[in-house]
């Protein structure tokens, strides 16, 4: 049996040293690729904790400052709300004492917000979106109308007489505006007690007019308490009284129209400072001032009212 011949075949061992060859390059680079990689994540780190750019450090400073805000940001709208509240009150207190119907309740719009809407959003949620929002715009409009209608069917009922809307001072100026009803310091006693109305701080000789259409109930010219003094009745249980008067004009049983001149603005009875002391009662209960000149003003000015009246501590009678 002869013996079996190898043939060494060069061009083989060629081809199969230099796949491995390959492999090995591939690996090399792969790996060199993958340490570049994991040392540019860790200087990144690194430079990123012990370093910081400068939009970097003015957003950190930004939410610092925020941090320090937010408790008084917090305070400041619990603040609002309760503000807000007030108003609804007031506003309910203006419909049901002066025009003796219930205030209309609007319906909440802020729910709804077209802002959260987005390019992806139904064109079928749109249309269903709007509709409602219309729909309780509707209400609401429907709602006011029916308050309006009210008011007008009860201004016109036989023997009905406005109520005392209109300022009791000829001349007016927001700086005039004193402490209105509730519990202010008294000048004179350094006590707190019950303010009945508000004082309007006009000089000596300012024409104080009457507020509303009626008959004067009321006279009275004294050196204490309230000095000298005229009320007059509107009908409906409205009364008003005018203190602290330099002079009368008017007398009992004397009726006068809106606008007529009453007396003067003076310092006469218990006064600290020159000024008209007025006070609106219904069925003789004391009413806020106040809560009767939003006829007579407007918006901006009866806001400024309502926040100066509220906030002035101390009364001058």
């Amino acid at each position: 049996m002869g013996k079996k011949k190898y043939v060494f075949d060069n061009d083989s061992f060629n081809v199969g040293d230099d796949e491995r060859k390959g492999r090995k390059l591939v690996s090399a680079v792969i790996g060199f690729f993958v340490a570049s990689v994991s040392v540019t994540v860790i200087y990144y780190l690194i430079f990123a904790l012990l370093f910081s750019t400068e939009s970097e450090r003015a957003l950190k400073n930004e939410n610092r400052m925020l941090e320090k805000m937010y408790p008084e940001m917090e305070r400041k709208a619990r603040i609002l709300d309760g503000a807000v509240e007030g108003l609804k009150q007031r506003d309910r207190g203006i419909y049901e004492d002066i025009f003796e119907t219930d205030a209309p309740e609007i319906e909440s719009l802020a729910d709804m917000n077209f802002m959260a809407l987005t390019d992806s959003t139904d064109e079928d949620d749109i249309v269903k979106l709007t509709e409602i929002k219309a729909g309780l715009v509707m209400k609401s409009a429907m709602r006011v109308e029916e308050n309006m209608l009210a008011i007008f069917n009860t201004c016109t009922e036989e023997g009905f007489s406005l109520p005392p809307m209109h300022l009791p001072l000829e001349v007016f100026t927001m700086s005039m505006t004193g402490a209105s009803t509730g519990a202010r310091m008294n000048p004179f006693y350094k006590v707190i007690g019950e303010h009945d109305g508000i004082d309007f701080m006009a000089p000596i000789g300012s024409a104080v007019v009457a507020s509303a259409d009626g008959t004067v109930v009321f006279v009275s010219k004294s050196g204490k308490g309230p000095g000298n003094v005229v009320t007059i009745d509107h009908g409906n249980g409205y009364e008003t009284e005018y203190a602290h008067l330099q002079d009368i004009q008017v007398s009992r049983y004397r009726t006068v129209k809106r606008g007529d001149v009453i007396g003067h603005v003076g310092m006469s009875g218990s006064s600290y400072a020159p000024h008209l002391h007025y006070e609106v009662r219904k069925d003789g209960a004391i009413q806020d001032p106040v809560n009767y000149f939003f006829a007579s003003l407007d918006p901006m000015e009866y806001g400024d009212m309502v926040v100066v009246s509220a906030i002035t501590g101390q009364s001058l009678d």
